[in-house]
């Protein structure tokens, strides 16, 4: 059977649009000229959300501008509180990558709103006498200022999701640094023994890095509420209101709840995209330091036996097809690959960035679909992280200790008694020889048990602390 279909006009002439679609035939256009990645905007719920925050927001100060009158205003204004809501997201259909500076996916909120909006006025799909998705719904503004809005809107949601996910990981690691603060092992320089530690300082270095990112993700939240709105087509404002633009920011920040500002300079505001690059950057940094720290604890768990084997990870799932009783550190190594995946990232985002040319850059929608998936997956990598690993980690306490009374980074904490140079020799003979260095000591009385167990205390390994015990005359 034939669908049935309603007939839509724009500049390049008639369509036939599926009759039972809320989106029309500027939105038919972009799924004909962008079948790009065969996936829809609406993979992205904020950014649907906060195209209908925009909407919301300029329906309600065009009506208070005596631009649009009350019943238009009002359809409108319900209809983007349902799309809030979450109905309707799967008729916003156009690619997340497409051509026109995201004029489609402005055209798509334009034309769903707009016909359930008329629904809402008792009137059928497509009827757009009574009202326009153009002359109604985008009144008083323009894609070039609508959709950096609504990304930005977008981007707020989920930095504020990937805060939350972030401090879950840090506490995760404050409460583990606090569980490991008497556990003495090896530090490590180069991947070679180096001088004693805790694996609760270990941990607790983790808990700084993760938060200090956090404040560095804060930082870069607050340059992305300086908005745009109001500025139309390259930040002339023109078509709108003079009133307009400080108006219809103070309504998007009531309708959304995020706190925006109208930017001093609109046509600069209009052209550079130097808060998604800012932001961009601090999603990096964020997935260096995570892939970082994943990194330690793939090598510290390494083993079971015959690797580095201090802590234990949690055991998720079998680890090999052919290798019984295999278990991998599957969890790190997805936020590895989430981690470069945002690297990647940040260079699409660099690159379409720097390609802007005069008022306008073309090219914010490969930025935010690029933001958006990192954001996304660093929110779903730091609760995995949390959840599936860091709150299961144990320590293997006795290795770790037998493998620092083996090594000679103890020889280190000996200096300021032997001196470097026969510290150095105690070192050279027990890698020469195998011995262990405190066994070496004692042989060769260069300190009595007393002294060794007083130099061997972890508080003297572990901080700063210069040494008071006897320094020994006998000669090597």
């Amino acid at each position: 059977m034939t669908q049935p279909v309603r007939t839509e006009h724009d500049l390049l002439g008639d369509r036939a649009v599926p009759a039972d679609a809320y989106y029309g035939i500027h939105t038919l256009r972009a799924l004909e000229n962008f079948p790009i990645t065969g996936t829809a905007i609406s993979i992205y719920p904020d950014l649907v959300t906060a195209l209908a925050c925009v909407k919301q927001a300029a329906a309600i100060a065009n009506c208070e501008l005596g631009l649009l009158d009350d019943r238009r205003s009002v359809a409108v204004r319900l209809a983007c509180e349902e799309i809030r809501e979450g109905k309707l997201h799967e008729e916003f259909v156009v690619d997340v990558i497409q051509g026109g500076a995201g004029t489609s996916s402005n055209m798509n909120a334009n034309e769903v709103i707009c016909n359930r909006a008329l629904e809402l006025l008792g009137h059928n799909k497509g009827e757009y006498q009574h009202l326009h998705p153009l002359d109604h719904v985008n009144l008083s503004q323009s894609t070039n200022d609508v959709y950096p809005t609504a990304v930005k809107l977008a981007l707020q949601l989920g930095i504020k999701r990937l805060l939350t996910e972030m401090v879950a990981l840090r506490q995760a690691f404050e409460v583990k640094a606090r569980e490991f603060q008497d556990a003495l092992k090896v530090g490590r320089t180069q991947l070679q023994d180096a001088v004693p530690m805790t694996l609760g300082q270990e941990f607790s270095t983790y808990a700084v890095m993760v938060g200090e990112d956090e404040q560095r993700l804060g930082e870069a939240a607050d340059l992305i509420r300086e908005i745009n709105l109001g500025a139309t087509a390259i930040g002339t404002g023109i078509n709108a209101h003079p009133d307009y633009a400080p108006l219809v920011t103070r309504r998007v920040s009531e309708v959304s709840g995020v706190s925006f500002m109208t930017s001093p300079n609109l046509i600069e505001a209009t052209q550079d995209a130097g808060s998604f690059v800012q932001l961009s950057g601090v999603l990096k940094r964020i997935a260096v330091k995570l892939s970082k720290i994943c990194n330690d604890l793939r090598l510290l768990s390494s083993g079971p036996r015959a690797g580095i084997g201090e802590i234990a990870l949690p055991a998720v799932q079998a680890g090999s097809s052919i290798m019984p009783g295999k278990v991998n550190p599957v969890i790190p190594e997805v936020v590895n690959q989430i981690a470069f995946e945002v690297i990647g990232n940040d260079m699409t985002v660099t690159m379409a960035a720097e390609a802007g040319q005069l008022q306008l850059n073309a090219f914010e929608p490969i930025i935010a679909h690029s933001l958006f998936k990192s954001l996304y997956h660093l929110a779903a990598g730091c609760r995995t992280l949390t959840d599936r690993c860091i709150n299961g980690i144990a320590a293997n306490r006795e290795r770790a200790r037998r493998l620092l009374d083996e090594s000679t980074a103890l020889v280190t904490a000996l200096t300021p008694i032997l001196g470097y140079a026969r510290s150095t020799e105690i070192a050279r003979e027990a890698l020469a020889s195998g011995a262990n260095v405190l066994d070496l000591l004692l042989a060769k009385k260069l300190l009595t048990p007393e002294q060794l167990e007083q130099v061997l205390q972890p508080e003297r390994l572990t901080k700063p602390h210069f040494s008071t015990v006897h320094k020994p005359t006998t000669k090597l």
